[in-house]
């Protein structure tokens, strides 16, 4: 494939995936990442792959610059994972102090 080809699928790709995960109800978001972070896990295997047999330098630059990108991708997505489980935690409830809403005097 030729660098146009290769460029208008991955702007293709962009648009029908922003499209698809904006369409996403919040309830399904959260099991949706923790199979995204699998995917991106495995991503990140195969840059490190690359990244270690590349002979050429320009291919090394590009191979760690995958390597970072997948893993700011995936640490990313396990911390917006745990905030939305957070938000389905029962609320813990204050216990108040003794003596408070007592008037003194009386």
């Amino acid at each position: 494939m030729d660098g146009m080809s290769l460029l208008t699928i991955t702007v293709l790709a962009v648009f029908v995936g922003f499209e698809v995960v904006s369409k996403v109800s919040s309830t399904l978001h959260t099991p949706l990442m923790s199979g995204a972070n699998a995917i991106h896990g495995i991503i990140l295997v195969g840059a490190i792959i690359v990244a270690g047999q590349a002979a050429d330098p320009w291919l090394l630059a590009v191979a760690l610059l995958a390597v970072v990108l997948a893993t700011a991708n995936l640490v990313g997505g396990f911390v917006v994972t745990d905030r939305m489980l957070h938000m389905f935690h029962a609320r813990k409830q204050v216990a108040p102090k003794e003596g408070a809403g007592k008037v003194e005097g009386r």
